[in-house]
């Protein structure tokens, strides 16, 4: 019976021994999770208190040590230079050496150094201080890695460049990646190739108050949905993006419904110059969308509605008279204050004019008989030859006194002050809507000339025929024909090659035939005369 006992007593002791360690687990770790939130709520505090001196060399490490990060990536220079022959031949031999070094000349774990996460930089100059063009290749960047971007980019004063690759970003962190872009001055070109992002927020790179010039969206996975955020960033008929003139949308699955938001998008966007949608199984009925842009297109309600109204505020803006639009402008401006010097000349002229008129009939009185205004008669008389001799001694010293002059000041008489000139406020060029183009009527509809600033479009490795070419040709021809008098020069290039339609094609020989004349690089300059001038070969 005691035994029993004794047993039963043995398994709550050890079943009670179970529970207080589960206890004092869930404390320990409830515990630990605090104290790494606030640990990394300290570190995230001392990386914004971090002041950066400009030398990349020196804050990455540094901030990334701050945010907690054990693996550092190494910051490495990549210098360019001159292309030559024996150049070429020692980059390749480099490249081999660093990717296959030799057996046995390396431990199992530098073997790989190469292929380890770096940070790429190029500098303009000697300076570590000049970085003009970052690159991450082949290695994710987490949250952590994005504040320290955010933090450092910012104090390259140089930088222009900033390219990423195959780097693993999410949403969220291209949203804080893209709100850090605006405090680099002078970053104008940003590579982010080889990044799918499933909600395909790529658009926000290239909103309207976006200064970014270059984009490349490479194998990204972007489908139609992407393409119609894309198409509507580069154009709406309420705002349009006035920055970018070059966007790389290669590698993509845009298809042809992608190719038609895309075309949405060249609508009434003027800036863009250079789009690739290269190898993205377009097909005709895309070519068609785009070459319907490229020539003069019909307005839709909503673009109609808007023009009305742009040409309604312009036509109020011209019935204003001068004097008013002049009245706008400087109501527009802040009011200039005065400064001292203005303000005592101002009040010293009607002085000296009450005093000259005073003065005049009577000389013999004192110079302080105008501030007294009564006096008797007998101080006036006692006083009068003391009231000469004071008056001339006042009257001495302005002379007297030097008073500095410039050097085109004349020696002598009233010295003449320049009118002061009011310049109107200089008016800032902005750019007018397409909208407001000339407009033709044609069977009840408003016409207007297409997109004439495109001068490059690649359309290789897509699944075109011969059914779109002739509506190709005929937007080149009418850009050839309108080119007159009109803004952009048309389409230079159209890469056409590795589709599905003979090269033997009629209309696709008439395109080249079109693109060989208008491209400058594929004109002979032996042909020109030294005015510039085409001359006709013997």
């Amino acid at each position: 019976m005691t035994s029993t006992v004794s047993w039963k007593r043995v398994i709550r002791k050890v079943k009670m021994g179970k529970k207080v360690e589960k206890v004092l687990k869930e404390r320990v770790e409830k515990g630990g999770g605090a104290a790494s939130s606030s640990a990394e709520e300290e570190a995230a505090r001392s990386a914004e208190e971090y002041v950066c001196t400009g030398i990349l060399e020196t804050d990455f490490p540094e901030l990334c040590a701050l945010v907690g990060m054990k693996e550092i990536p190494a910051v490495t220079s990549r210098p360019r230079p001159p292309v030559t022959p024996t150049t070429e031949k020692s980059m390749l031999e480099e490249r081999q050496s660093l990717s296959t070094p030799p057996p046995g000349s390396a431990p199992a774990g530098e073997r790989f150094a190469y292929f380890r996460p770096r940070l790429q930089v190029e500098l303009e100059s000697e300076d570590p201080r000049t970085v003009r063009e970052v690159q991450v290749k082949g290695w994710k960047v987490d949250e952590r890695m994005v504040r320290v971007f955010s933090k450092s980019l910012p104090s390259l004063s140089s930088l222009q460049s900033f390219h990423l690759w195959n780097v693993g970003l999410t949403d969220s962190l291209l949203n804080s990646l893209q709100a850090a872009l605006p405090l680099c001055l002078k970053l104008r070109m940003l590579v982010l190739d080889g990044t799918p992002i499933p909600q395909q927020s790529y658009y926000r790179l290239i909103a309207e108050d976006s200064a970014l010039t270059h984009v490349s969206l490479r194998n990204n996975k972007i489908d139609a949905e992407g393409a119609k955020l894309i198409g509507q960033a580069l154009s709406t008929p309420k705002s349009t993006n006035k920055n970018l003139t070059s966007l790389n949308l290669a590698y993509n699955h845009l298809s042809d419904q992608g190719a038609d938001h895309i075309a949405q998008g060249l609508r009434l966007n003027r800036t863009l110059l250079c789009l690739s949608l290269a190898h993205n199984g377009i097909g005709d009925e895309g070519a068609l969308k785009l070459a319907e842009v490229l020539g003069p297109f019909a307005l839709t309600h909503e673009e109609t509605v808007e023009r009305r109204w742009l040409l309604l505020g312009r036509d109020s803006e011209r019935q204003k008279s001068p004097a008013t639009r002049r009245a706008d402008s400087k109501g527009e401006r802040p009011l200039s204050h005065h400064s001292s010097t203005s303000l005592e000349r101002s009040k010293d002229k009607p002085s000296r004019a009450t005093s000259k008129k005073k003065d005049t009939p009577k000389k013999d009185e004192k110079p302080g008989a105008a501030n007294q205004g009564t006096g008797s008669e007998a101080a006036a008389g006692k006083g009068g030859a003391s009231g000469k001799k004071e008056e001339n001694k006042l009257g001495k010293k302005p002379s007297d006194t030097k008073v500095p002059r410039s050097k085109g000041a004349r020696s002598g008489g009233k010295e003449k002050r320049p009118p002061v000139i009011e310049l109107e406020p200089v008016e800032q060029l902005e750019t007018v809507s397409p909208l407001l183009d000339s407009a033709e009527h044609r069977d009840g509809k408003l016409f207007i000339p297409g997109n004439s600033t495109l001068a490059s479009l690649n359309l290789m490795g897509n699944s075109l025929t011969a059914r779109s070419l002739p509506s190709l040709l005929s937007s080149l021809l009418s850009q050839g024909d309108a080119r007159l008098g009109k803004v952009g020069t048309g389409l230079l290039r159209l890469n056409l090659a590795r589709n599905s339609f003979p090269l033997d094609c009629d209309s696709f020989t008439k395109i080249q035939e079109t693109l060989s004349v208008r491209d400058p690089l594929t004109k002979n300059p032996a042909s020109r005369s030294p005015e510039g001038e085409q001359v006709q070969p013997a």
